[in-house]
Order: structure tokens, then sequence, then C-alpha cells
């Protein structure tokens, strides 16, 4: 590890508030700031492989609009000038739009997602598209158009997936800040890996709209990836927002920038899902961060989740499989050009009946009763964010946790539970592995309850000091 303090003026090194009020104030302009970060990502992108495309031409002619609205005293956010990478599965116009599928490898967007006009109206400099498995459907970012992405703390190892190549920009510093998506867990376990923080919003907290067809029905959202709370905090403020598009949005407020301090709450921590295996160290991590929150004055107890997660997580397939199906429909040479596995997804998902899928649905409309009435007794459930840590980079999955042999998602078994009932999750770090890997916890909230979540985080980053390291190779 390498404490920034050793470079405390690199630009890439500063929070995106101190940043922005450089910006601001004139001692920086939003072209010195993109070009100090387009020099990183041309150093360090050959070793990590974190971005699919970059648009080198469009972020300077965004960055000198900036410019101009800097110098006139008019930012349209505290995102003006700041470079995003976006991950490959939300939609930019004259971007490739590839998904990491051989199906889109030569296809371009011809419009905006809602979230990245959101973003383009904020002032944001989008710097270019991030790296993701196939679909955004594994949980090692890795696919045959473009091969995997390393870890910034050890370059051979996984980011986890799906938002593997936006981790990688942020804790690599070739960005501040990265816009994703989670739909199991797609945000929260690559920011475990990586050491930053990675916030699943309440389902339409950030509006959507004109994106490309769902992969896991209702269950994916977009969210922001941040080297702090308040660089996560600051990005919800500028995108997080209702809109008419997104009618779900409109029943939320616009969120402040500003953190708020927190009284004592009721945490819920869930050390281990049943019998499924947890590395040690791991398991130690956590433990240690959840006796920080009883530290800061918290009700906090151990225990089980108050609710029944495997009737939705029994089936979580299906949901995938009949997507995939739908693709299918849409795109007459998927099967030809997809990977074996995606292929036999559509195919099993051709088979599923309407009877079977709206069945699921019921399944999480259900969870989601139940998990609503477990808030009743708890502010926040607090998890691990992986049951492993990271393992090689073009291997889909750790065989072993704990000396158990575990499936395709054994590590991932804090995490889809929390996209099947909509409610805001956010990434932490926690103390790293002997080795020096980042481990991650999460904390869950109430529906709806976002601002909670970053306040009771500000808090504890406030205290504990958490992120201040650099993976040694990009520390300079």
């Amino acid at each position: 590890m390498t404490d920034v303090s050793l470079t405390p003026l690199a630009i890439h090194a500063m929070s995106v508030r101190a940043l922005g009020e450089s910006l601001r104030n004139g001692s920086l302009t939003a072209s010195e700031v993109l070009e100090h970060f387009l020099a990183r990502i041309e150093r360090l992108q050959p070793v990590l492989n974190a971005f699919t495309y970059i648009d080198v031409e469009g972020a300077r002619a965004a960055a000198r609009h900036s410019d101009c609205l800097l110098a006139e005293g008019k930012p349209r956010s505290l995102l003006e000038g700041i470079p995003v990478s976006v991950k490959d599965n939300i939609y930019i116009k004259g971007m490739p739009f590839v998904f990491g599928s051989p199906l889109f490898k030569d296809r371009i967007a011809t419009h905006d997602e809602l979230p990245i006009e959101l973003l383009r109206d904020a002032g944001a400099i989008l710097v270019g598209k991030t790296n993701l498995p196939e679909f955004a459907s594994r949980g090692s970012t890795y696919n045959p158009v473009y091969g995997a992405t390393g870890n910034p703390w050890n370059p051979e190892l996984t980011t986890g997936g799906s938002s593997g190549g936006s981790v990688a920009s942020v804790a690599a510093g070739m960005v501040p800040l990265s816009l994703g998506t989670d739909g199991g867990g797609s945000i929260r376990r690559p920011a475990g890996y990586t050491g930053l923080v990675g916030l699943k919003p309440t389902l339409s907290r950030i509006p959507r709209a004109d994106g490309f067809t769902s992969v896991l029905y209702d269950c994916e959202v977009v969210g922001p990836i941040g080297r702090t709370v308040d660089d996560v905090r600051i990005m919800m403020s500028a995108i997080a927002k209702p809109h008419r598009r997104d009618q779900r949005s409109r029943g939320f407020a616009a969120m402040s920038d500003k953190a708020n301090e927190v009284g004592p709450l009721r945490i819920l921590y869930v050390p281990q899902y049943g019998a499924s295996p947890v590395d040690p160290e791991i398991a130690a991590s956590c433990l240690q961060a959840c006796e920080r929150f009883s530290s800061m004055g918290h009700s906090v107890t151990v225990g089980e989740l108050p609710f029944d997660i495997s009737p939705v997580s029994d089936n979580w397939a299906i949901i995938g499989n009949v997507c995939m199906s739908l693709m299918a429909q849409q795109y007459p040479d998927f099967k030809d050009k997809v990977t074996v596995d995606y292929r036999d997804r559509a195919l099993t998902g051709d088979a599923i009946n309407g009877g079977t899928y709206q069945g699921v649905i019921e399944l999480l409309q259900e969870l989601r009763s139940k998990v609503g009435e477990a808030f009743a007794h708890y502010d926040i459930i607090m998890t691990p964010t992986s049951a492993a840590n990271p393992w090689p980079k073009n291997e889909p999955f750790p065989p072993m946790i704990d000396g158990q042999k575990v499936g395709p998602r054994g590590h991932a078994v804090f995490t889809n539970w929390v996209n099947a009932c909509s409610h805001p999750g956010l990434a932490l770090p926690a103390e790293p592995t002997a080795s020096g890997m980042p481990i991650g916890f999460q904390l869950i909230a109430d529906f709806g309850a976002d601002d909670l979540l970053l306040d009771l985080a500000s808090c504890y980053e406030a205290q504990f000091a958490t992120g201040k390291a650099w993976p040694e190779f990009s520390a300079s």
C-alpha cells in the first residue's frame, strides 16, 4: 500500500469536492484536469484493461465547454468539469455499445440513456466506456471481445463483476467517478474488491429510461462508484432526482450534497447466510467493522436475516434466462454470435412458460413485503460484500471458499436479495487482508433511505479513515 499523503497535490488524489472547488475558484481548469487523467489512462490502461473505449476528442470538447461556464461563474452542478467513466451496458450517443458480446462488437449507440443525459446536464466529462462480462451476467470481468480486467491491487486477479472496469478505473485513479450498474451485486462486490465506495440506489432513485432491454427485470439499477462516501454523494446529488420519463422516480425528492449527523441506529449484522462458507479473513475484517459501529453508539445485533431469501435465490436464474430469450427474439443472430452459455440460457428461457415466470415475479413481490416489514425493527442490515477474496482474472468464480466447494454464485451470496427487494445497498471498505487486498462490507437500508445510508457511512468514514491507501503501481 502507498499513502496518498506522499503526493498531496496530485489531481487524481483529490476528492471530488476538492477537485470541484479548485475548478470553481480557477486554480485548475477542466482541460488541465482531463489531461491529467488521460495521461494516467494512457499509462495504466495497458496493465488493467479497464476501458473498452476512450472518447478523447469528445471529452476534450466537453472540458472546453466546462471551462467557459466555470470562467463565467455558471457551473451546472458540483460535477462540472469532473471526468466520469461509464459502464458499457449504458447507452452514450456516438460511443460503442458492445456489452461485452460479439453480438454487438460493431454497434454504436444512437442516443443517450437518461442517466447519461443527467450527467451531461450536470457538466460531467464523459471519458469513455468501461469493461464488463458479457451481458453483465458474471461475477468476473472478462469477455470474448475485450478480454479480462485486472485488479489495481494485483492485476493478475479479478475486480469481480460486473462493474469491474468501472471500479478499476476509479481505484487506479484513471477517473474520480464511474457510473456502473448493479443487478445482483455488480457495484457492491467489485467496490469491495478494490477498496472503494459503491452505491446500489433504491429502485428509480436515479431515474432510468431509454436504455437497453433489461436483463434482470427491474432488479438492476445504475449507481455511482467513488473513492469516498462524499464522492458518491456528489454524483447522487447531481443525478438522483425525479424525472417524468421514470414515473417511479417521482416519489423521491432530489438528494442533497450535504451530510447529516445520525442518531443511534438499530443495526443487524449478518455474518453468514446459512451454511454458505465465508473466507476467514473476510469474516474477521467485517466483524471488526461491525464492532466499530457498536463503538460509535449504535445498537448492533449479530444474527440471521429475518426473512427467507431462498425462494427468490433458488429461482433467480429464471429471470435472467427469460430476459436472454427476449434478447434472442430481438436479435435474430443472437444464438449464432453470443458465447455458448448465453445461447444455452436463451434456449432455457424459451422453454419457460408464462405462468412459471409470473410465479417468480410474485416471489419478488412477497420478498419485498417481508423485507419492508423487517425494516420496522432494524434501520440497517450489514453483511460482507462477498464471501471470497479476488481470484485469477480469467476464471469465472472461485471454486473453493474456506476449504469448501462452491458453485458460480458461492462468492456472491450476500448481494442479490438486495436487488430483489429494491432497497439501497452501500459498499464500504473494511480492513484489508494480510496480503493487502481490499475487503468490503455492505450496509442495506429501508426502501428510499439512500440518504441515511450515506449519512451513516460518512460518520463511519470520518472516524475510521477508510480508503486512504492506493494500489502501489498507480499511486503516483
